[in-house]
């Protein structure tokens, strides 16, 4: 089965290898504009609890841009489905489902990193202060697993490209401004924040901050992004074993 994963995840591997440079550019303007126009800008007039609001902010970037970098590495997956019909390829190869999954969500988890890796270098630069650590890492490991999936299961799922761009709509463009990336959630209505706090980019977005300030991690949170992790992985391997009946 690991030599089935490494298949799929070095064949994703070989085509971001001969377009990294592109990729790694394209990554840096959206990370550039929301440092300039929230860290410096408006970051300038809002007072938080501990350090600067830039200090504030890379965290929430951080769990933002990993949720969107890993969804849409897994999109292509629908259009070799209902389009280019190369996915019938692994429907008839002798690999598991699982397998399949997991490179896939590897792959995707590798495009979140290398992303995220840029979004550091770019803080450090702006002069924000982050306290790195494995846990930090893993926690940005955690929100690139889940992601991925989520997008995974919109493939098996979805019949149409116009339906593919409703998920970004209506699931992951709320949650990418409700979700504690630009402000506490502790500011929300008591029912609003209910809600909020049940979805995984909140926990993230917690757990980055909090580790990168230096404080403890919430226990509850991080098994938060390991239930969501097991649950997405079921129904994505569920989906796509489906299709191989």
């Amino acid at each position: 089965m690991l030599y089935d994963i490494w298949t799929v995840f070095w064949r994703d591997w070989i085509v971001l290898k001969r377009r990294l440079a592109k990729f790694i550019l394209s990554r840096m303007v959206a990370p550039l504009l929301y440092l300039v126009a929230f860290g410096w800008g408006l970051g300038r007039s809002i007072s938080v609890s501990s350090g600067t609001y830039l200090d504030f902010l890379v965290p929430g970037i951080l769990a933002l841009n990993s949720m969107n970098i890993s969804f849409n590495s897994v999109i292509p997956v629908h259009a070799e489905r209902i389009y280019h019909k190369s996915l019938e390829e692994y429907l008839v190869a002798p690999i598991r489902p699982a397998a399949f999954v997991i490179g896939k969500v590897l792959a995707a988890v590798l495009r979140g990193l290398i992303s995220s890796a840029i979004i550091v270098a770019l803080a450090c630069l702006f002069g924000a202060k982050l306290s790195l650590s494995p846990l930090f890492l893993l926690v940005l490991v955690l929100n690139c697993v889940i992601f991925a999936e989520i997008g995974f299961i919109a493939a098996m799922k979805i019949e149409t490209y116009e339906e593919m761009g409703q998920v970004n709509t209506y699931i992951l463009l709320p949650m990418s401004f409700l979700c504690g990336t630009f402000f506490s959630t502790q500011a929300l209505p008591d029912l609003v924040r209910i809600f909020i706090e049940l979805l995984p980019l909140t926990h993230t977005s917690v757990l980055l901050r909090a580790l990168a300030g230096g404080e403890a991690a919430s226990a509850l949170s991080f098994g938060a992004l390991v239930f969501y992790a097991l649950l997405c992985f079921w129904f994505a391997n569920r989906s796509f074993s489906r299709l191989t009946r």
